[in-house]
């Protein structure tokens, strides 16, 4: 299983799984299909399916117009919402592509509808994958915009927190040294926050991705999925785990807003750079 990571849009990650023995292809989060098809055309794969994570413009925009260019696409995912989409897959369905598994694991929080996927091949050394979209990032995970705080803690510590620790993750956006100051101002006495800050700076001074990550490394300094651990809950005033996690979110959005965030004309100026004439909604 080869996975190659696509930068796009402003911080987006588009990623294209590669079966290295059929040469079959799925593409995970389109949102834009002709940068997509100049790599599937590179590589010379076959791309069969694509895997939507939830229904956002900037994960799911691209479907559309990639399944015209390619009549007989499949378009999965699990909410309606989704652009194009020809299947709806439910949590705990598993697919085949050759030698890759794909576990559909529903992951509401960001969205209700949001699924992520766990990737394996059997008898093979190199270690599983799950591509998370919105739900988990580095050092973070996305805004809380349509599930409760449970269901989201649930995602987060039941559903991808229990995947096998050498677990890779690959998230939808480049959000690392920001999710990592909040986690630093969360914990700041953490010294895996503070390594992989330092990290992570060094990457992006490179213009380098932080993605992959892997779970164990998470564990050490993701705040979202330390909700049990005694600094974090203190930060919060908080003791039971959703309502720390909850406490967490009002805090990270807050922390966000005064990051200087991106100015909507620039937004749309991207979205019309790469071919998205539609009104970008919030990731």
């Amino acid at each position: 299983m080869k996975v190659k990571v696509i930068p796009v849009l402003e911080d987006n990650y588009m990623y294209l799984v590669i079966e290295e023995h059929t040469r079959e292809a799925v593409a995970v989060d389109v949102a834009v299909p002709k940068r997509l098809l100049e790599i599937v055309g590179r590589e010379g794969v076959s791309l069969t399916t694509v895997l939507t994570t939830h229904h956002h413009w900037d994960h799911a925009r691209g479907n559309a117009e990639l399944a015209r260019l390619r009549p007989g696409l499949a378009v999965l995912g699990a909410d309606e919402r989704i652009c194009a989409l020809t299947r709806r897959l439910v949590h705990g369905e598993e697919l085949r592509f050759g030698a890759i598994h794909v576990r559909c694991l529903l992951t509401p929080g960001h969205t209700s509808g949001h699924m992520s996927y766990f990737l394996w091949e059997e008898e093979c050394p190199d270690p599983p994958a799950v591509f998370s979209g919105d739900a988990l990032s580095v050092a973070g995970c996305g805004l809380r915009l349509e599930s409760t705080a449970q269901q989201m803690y649930e995602s987060l510590t039941e559903t991808l927190g229990s995947l096998p620790p050498e677990t890779k993750v690959f998230c939808g956006h480049e959000h690392t040294l920001g999710n990592l100051e909040f986690a630093q101002k969360v914990e700041p006495g953490n010294d895996h926050v503070r390594a992989k800050l330092s990290w992570a700076k060094k990457r992006d001074e490179d213009d380098l991705p932080t993605v992959p990550s892997t779970l164990s490394e998470e564990l050490l300094y993701n705040p979202f999925l330390r909700v049990a651990e005694e600094p974090v809950r203190k930060f919060t005033g908080k003791a039971a785990p959703a309502e720390v996690l909850e406490a967490l979110c009002k805090e990270r959005a807050s922390f966000q807003r005064a990051a200087e965030p991106l100015q909507p004309q620039a937004r749309a100026f991207l979205a019309l750079q790469w071919g998205l004439l539609g009104t970008p909604r919030q990731k």
